[in-house]
């Protein structure tokens, strides 16, 4: 072998050695808590998985089996991203949920290229309804309508809001929490594709409403949240936060926070595999027709949507769910349960915390703050309201109005 290529081979072989070695000295991510907000929860309990309703008209209910408490069981509403409809892309939150000892809600409000956006919220208001009638009598689920929180991942989002503002006129639970996260999918107006946006002045006062963003693509899910906080203005500030997750590689694997970060696949959450009860007998043999289906271009998936829910579907569980998403949800679930508002929450010093890497050194913690009060509509003084319009020459010789 010529000296210039024994050179080269012992070169490359060196790299290769010293990136195996720092890859073998990498600081790992924190492992997940035994105990607490963002815990793993009861692991020797064995989860309920049900089917509600039949063919599209159907929600998806989870819970640990034992008995309920007498109290009942806290009820989470969890609705998913706009094509993103089996219930597996959010079965690591689910499971934590679960274990936690809620009752898990997923309706299943869209039937892939087949459901248009603007008809999204009545669909999950009838099915979320049903749901709870249908849970009522199950000994096990027990739900506590006292107790409700919303989830909500991008479209899910503000269609969480819209179930929120609406609760009170279709006899829904009034909801004490709202969290909306990576939100998005917001119509931008009354033709366009979208989610459309109830009167969210209607939300209760008494709600504690966050939104929670990454640092990666930021710039549509950061203005979706504050629009959001801000037209909810019946609740006041100190019971809204927004909340950011921080990217962060110092170790591997990188922590990067998307706006897939919410999800994490778990394959034991396939909604394929979980079937419908046996029909009840009381159930009326002969049901109303549906309407004839009559596509629009609203109902498909862009390429951008399509290109989102590839990357939903694989997101994993890291650090940034257990000691980001899941853990702030649970702190602010006990808040908005408890006597607390949301300006307590920000103060506890367990909320922005977001550990520490296998080598001591600290993940980036959450970057957590009030939002703004809305800025007064400007008044004009009265004298300058009752002046007359001026009226000018243009250069052409005729007024400009």
């Amino acid at each position: 072998m010529r000296p210039t290529v024994f050179r080269e081979a012992l070169t490359a072989v060196a790299i290769l050695l010293l990136a195996g070695s720092l890859s073998a000295q990498a600081a790992s991510p924190p492992p997940q808590p035994a105990d607490g907000p963002g815990s793993i929860g009861d692991r020797k309990a064995t989860v309920v998985k049900r089917l509600l309703g039949r063919g599209a008209a159907s929600s998806y209910a989870f819970y640990i089996t034992g008995g309920a408490p007498e109290a009942g069981r806290p009820v989470v509403v969890l609705l998913h991203g706009w094509g993103i409809v089996n219930p597996q892309s959010y079965g690591g939150w689910i499971d934590h949920l679960a274990r936690q000892g809620w009752l898990v809600i997923m309706p299943r409000f869209q039937e892939v290229n087949r459901t248009r956006p603007s008809d999204a919220p009545a669909i999950a208001e009838s099915l979320l309804k049903a749901a709870l009638t249908d849970l009522a009598s199950d000994a096990e689920a027990k739900p506590d309508l006292a107790r409700v929180a919303l989830i909500g991942h991008l479209a899910g989002a503000p269609l969480a809001m819209d179930v929120a503002a609406d609760a009170k006129t279709r006899d829904l639970p009034v909801p004490k929490l709202i969290f909306a996260v990576t939100p998005g999918g917001i119509a931008s107006g009354p033709k366009s594709r979208g989610i459309t946006l109830a009167d969210l002045s209607g939300i209760d006062a008494s709600t504690i409403l966050i939104t929670m963003v990454g640092d990666k693509d930021t710039r549509a899910a950061d203005a979706a949240a504050r629009r959001l906080l801000r037209e909810a203005s019946a609740v006041p500030l100190e019971r809204k936060l927004f909340v950011r997750v921080l990217s962060d590689d110092h170790g591997f694997p990188a922590l990067t926070a998307t706006l897939a970060s919410p999800a994490g696949v778990d394959t034991a959450y396939d909604g394929g595999a979980i079937k419908p009860g046996p029909e009840p007998k009381d159930a009326p043999k002969d049901a109303a027709k549906p309407p004839p289906f009559r596509w629009s271009p609203d109902m498909a998936l862009t390429g951008e949507q399509q290109t989102l829910v590839s990357q939903v579907n694989l997101a994993r569980v890291d650090a940034l769910d257990y000691l980001g998403f899941w853990k702030t949800f649970d702190l602010a679930a006990a808040a908005a349960f408890g006597s607390a508002d949301a300006s307590s929450l920000k103060n506890n010093p367990r909320l922005a915390d977001m550990e520490r890497w296998s080598d001591g050194w600290p993940v980036k913690r959450l970057a957590v703050e009030t939002p703004r009060p809305a800025p007064a509509a400007p008044t004009k003084p009265a004298a300058q309201a009752k002046a007359p319009a001026q009226v000018r020459p243009s250069a052409m010789g005729s007024p400009t109005r």
